[in-house]
């Protein structure tokens, strides 16, 4: 992470504490700015307003020598020749700040070596991203396809102004400079200057209207499209900065103890043996439990396994997962809320020649993302900070500063590398900030680490909600299919949120999407949904409502397909003729993994196509079953067009970990409940996929000039169905519920 000095843990702390100690905002910022890559003085840039993309400082607005153009810069260029190109979006391994530096670097004609990518402070105002409104935040897969034109157009702007400078400076006309990986020079003369030597007189100039900003031509890239190395460094060699990476002067550690099931509170406790040692400093009871506080994190656990709690169970949740899953089957059964209907579905079916049915099961999945919550809290009379792999910065600062009285403009919040998220640091209610900084409260003034274990991270919530699908499908003599009714069962994610107002007519869009949008030529088609209340907290997950949808429908499809004597691809093809996107991958997908070909003795293929988040995905799996009925997952082809392809690498990366991370749901994962308590409490019994079930991964891109959109999640959804179909293909039977059983 480049936006502190990394040498030493102490000079992080002292970095931030500078910071605190500055006599104005705008010294603060000024000083954020030099903090951040010691990039001295020169230019910035800023390009920030929703609804316009990018809303530039007025004509005529200059700024005096050594400072910054504005406070919400996305470009700066500083007289060392460094330029920093500020990231609005949390860095999770998901490549945006390679992704998003690469759209600066192109416009800027940038040497790609001179860009480092440095984390936004949180300021919703400025940094928002442009698909939620006055909101910052990651998510969606909307990063790169949110910040395309901004970026660009701060690159475009801070190129025009180092013209503008090199003309004034050199006497000629701004036509005759170009630009050429960070060198600006003059044929004619044969002078030349770089970004650096420039950067202070720009900084002096006028900001041009957008409106006379040209952006480049897709013929005229360098980097965009090209596999440019990634700006996300230190974490091969250990210099990342992650939260727990993160030492302050006086920083104590915390751990909590959750009630062992969800809805139970602290009737009483006793702390006395955890406070015989004399490394624990206190013991605190907080909404959520109790929170041992000392100077060490295994201090803190061994004296938190020492405490004598009683619960009040009385209305804590009681269910195990069996139970769960037959009401939810029961449910379905009967009528839901209208997600969408068009066609008469009950006609259609009552006179359909043959009709199938089939009930899916989805179970609770847990995040298990690398890196545990955790995040450190410092709270003071009239301020907070926070350090932490910062996903949802307005909900965050807005829940934080709810609890504290502060106005969220108290509320800062530091950006590091997250060690993964998958949807969990991105909590509408922000459990865990939220649980450090009720600690750091009772601690006014010394900086808490709260830290979760695997256990606690596991088994505390939050989870992907189960589900029971109910599907009907119908086909009339030609084998055509007439008619599709389904009825989604489970939690609704937005309820009880600040996002619930999404919610229109008691449909939770989350819990329906791939499925009320499914883009297949039927005529008669009808998706509903009932939303369960459970005690069970639950969150969305990689890629949300489209991980159980894709798997319902485009198994039931291909059901559907065999059962009418067609070609699964050919179907497919045929029901998506008014979606050539769709069309696109799918073929790609299916020629490059040679459908229809021979395959070994025991050998299947599968395949699925779905839209995820603007972008489309189709997969097809190659299995091997054994004769004692085991498998393994041999082959995948995956086709993706994502628009406008950035970086292809990263692309691929994302294609690649989308395919193993869907797997270990289809394979092996799940999170059980039994009387009310989850059963798993690690990777011992919470199967995540081991690098031996990873199968051969082979990942083509459509060229595509259509703008770009997310790579994050739509991986995951077609691997599951692509392989119960393989498998399907191999036995014969069909396989209902995940994890997949043979």
């Amino acid at each position: 992470m480049r936006w502190i000095n990394n040498e030493t843990r102490a000079e992080l702390a002292r970095s931030f504490q500078e910071i605190d100690g500055l006599a104005s905002p705008q010294e603060s910022r000024r000083h954020f700015l030099k903090v951040i890559g010691g990039i001295g003085a020169g230019l910035t840039l800023a390009v920030s307003s929703p609804g316009t993309l990018a809303k530039m400082l007025p004509t005529g607005v200059t700024a005096a020598e050594g400072e910054a153009f504005a406070p919400n810069a996305f470009v700066r260029i500083g007289t060392d020749n460094r330029v920093a190109v500020v990231i609005k979006h949390v860095e999770m391994g998901q490549g945006t700040y390679t992704g998003l530096a690469t759209l600066v670097a192109e416009e800027l004609d940038a040497d790609w070596e001179q860009i480092d990518a440095v984390g936004a402070p949180a300021d919703g105002k400025r940094y928002n991203n442009l698909y939620w409104g006055p909101m910052q935040g990651t998510g969606g897969s909307s990063a790169i396809a949110n910040s395309y034109q901004q970026m660009r157009i701060a690159g475009a702007t801070a190129k025009a102004m180092l013209v503008a400078a090199a003309a004034q400076r050199w006497n000629l006309p701004t036509a005759e400079i170009s630009v050429n990986k960070g060198v600006l020079s003059h044929a004619g003369s044969g002078r030349k200057a770089t970004f650096g030597e420039l950067a202070e007189l720009a900084a002096t100039l006028p900001v041009p209207d957008e409106k006379s900003i040209r952006l480049k031509e897709p013929e005229e890239f360098t980097y965009i499209g090209t596999s440019m190395p990634r700006k996300d460094v230190g974490k091969t060699d250990g210099t990342a900065i992650y939260t727990q990476d993160v030492w302050l002067e006086g920083m104590l550690t915390a751990v909590v103890a959750h009630p062992p099931r969800f809805g139970a509170k602290v009737k009483s406790f006793d702390a006395k043996e955890a406070k015989a040692s004399n490394r624990v400093v206190d013991v605190i009871q907080i909404p959520t439990g109790i929170a041992v506080v000392a100077k060490d994190y295994w201090s803190a656990k061994v004296a938190r396994d020492k405490l004598n709690i009683e619960w009040d169970e009385s209305r804590a949740m009681d269910k195990s997962t069996d139970q769960i899953m037959a009401e939810y089957r029961e449910i379905s059964k009967k009528r839901g809320g209208v997600a969408h209907d068009h066609g008469s579905v009950g006609d259609a079916l009552d006179s359909a020649k043959t009709v199938i049915e089939a009930t899916y099961e989805f179970p609770y999945l847990a995040h298990a993302a690398m890196e545990p919550m955790n995040c450190v809290a410092l709270v003071n009379k009239d301020s907070c900070e926070i350090w932490n792999g910062e996903q949802f910065q307005s909900i965050d600062q807005m829940n934080i500063g709810k609890l504290l009285g502060l106005p969220v403009e108290k509320v800062k919040l530091n950006m590091l590398f997250a060690g993964g998220s998958f949807g969990r640091r991105a909590n509408p209610v922000s459990d865990y900030l939220v649980e450090a900084v009720h600690i750091a409260k009772a601690k006014m003034g010394t900086p808490i680490k709260l830290v979760w274990s695997r256990e606690d991270d596991m088994q505390a919530g939050y989870f992907r909600p189960a589900y029971v699908h109910r599907v009907r499908g119908g086909l009339d003599a030609e084998g055509n299919i007439v008619g599709w009714e389904q009825h989604i069962v489970g939690q609704s994610i937005l309820t009880g949120t600040p996002f619930g107002q999404g919610i229109k007519n008691g449909v939770d869009h989350s819990s329906v999407e791939g499925a009320s949008t499914l883009p297949y030529a039927i005529p008669n088609l009808r998706v509903e949904v009932t939303s369960t209340e459970e005690q069970v907290p639950v969150l969305w997950w990689r890629s949300v409502g489209h991980t159980h949808t894709a798997y319902s429908t485009e198994t039931f499809i291909d059901e559907l397909a065999v059962k009418a004597g067609q070609d699964p691809v050919d179907l497919r093809m045929k029901l998506l003729a008014d979606h050539p996107r769709w069309q696109g991958v799918l073929k790609l997908a299916a020629d490059k993994a040679g459908w229809g070909k021979a395959l070994p003795k025991g050998w299947g293929r599968g395949v699925a196509v779905h839209e995820s988040f603007n972008s489309y995905v189709a997969q097809v799996a190659e299995v091997s079953v054994a004769d004692d009925g085991k498998f393994k997952v041999e082959r995948v082809v995956c086709a993706v067009d994502c628009g406008v392809p950035i970086n292809p690498d990263v692309i691929r990366a994302q294609m690649e970990g989308g395919i193993g991370f869907g797997l270990a749901p289809a394979l092996v994962s799940a999170i059980t409940l039994k009387d009310g308590k989850v059963v798993e409490s690690n990777f011992h019994n919470y199967q995540v996929l081991r690098i031996n079930q990873m199968p051969e991964v082979e990942v083509h891109i459509v060229p595509s000039a259509a703008p770009p959109t997310g790579v994050g999640e739509p991986g995951v959804p077609p691997i599951a169905p692509a392989v119960a179909n393989a498998l399907a293909a191999v036995t014969g039977k069909r396989y209902y519920s995940l994890p997949i059983k043979v």
